[in-house]
């Protein structure tokens, strides 16, 4: 074998090497780029655990927080247009219809009554107090909504 041979296939050899190295690299990029559903609340908490709820086109994040303040987190997926439907048709909220729109007692199945026990259950939008009722909020797709019981 010639030198000029040589040189070929050590070249090709390196190619290879090389080849190899990159694709390597790209693969630990993609899993690195992988989206992740948010895992921190408006609370801080980063320890609670994704519960997947419900089917439909539209995703959004519903966080329960209750009064020792331990919190639940879902993913809802829907084609409702309305959180309050979502969450009603998934059954994870109930109340009863009050002059003002649905008053919500239960969430997950923790009950909070102000005539009983001096709390109630708040909806927020994102990290601020709801602006409107949880039966008018119109979903944005990715949002976080939650129900916290405040006294």
């Amino acid at each position: 074998m010639n030198n000029t041979t040589a040189r070929k296939w050590l070249s090709f050899i390196l190619c290879l090497a090389l080849i190899a190295a990159i694709a390597l690299t790209a693969m630990g990029c993609d899993q690195a780029k992988t989206p992740e559903t948010p895992e921190t609340t408006a609370a801080g908490d980063e320890t609670a655990a994704l519960t997947v709820k419900g089917e439909g086109a539209t995703v959004f994040y519903f966080n329960v927080v209750d009064k020792d303040g331990s919190e639940t987190k879902f993913e809802i997926h829907t084609d409702k247009t309305i959180v309050g439907d979502a969450l009603l048709e998934l059954g994870l909220i109930a109340g009863e219809e009050g002059p003002y729109g649905l008053y919500v007692k239960t969430v997950n199945g923790i009950t909070a009554d102000y005539e009983t026990d001096g709390t109630y259950w708040a909806f927020y939008e994102g990290d601020s107090y709801g602006m409107t009722g949880v039966d008018l909020t119109e979903i944005k797709a990715g949002a976080t909504y939650a129900f916290k019981v405040s006294k």
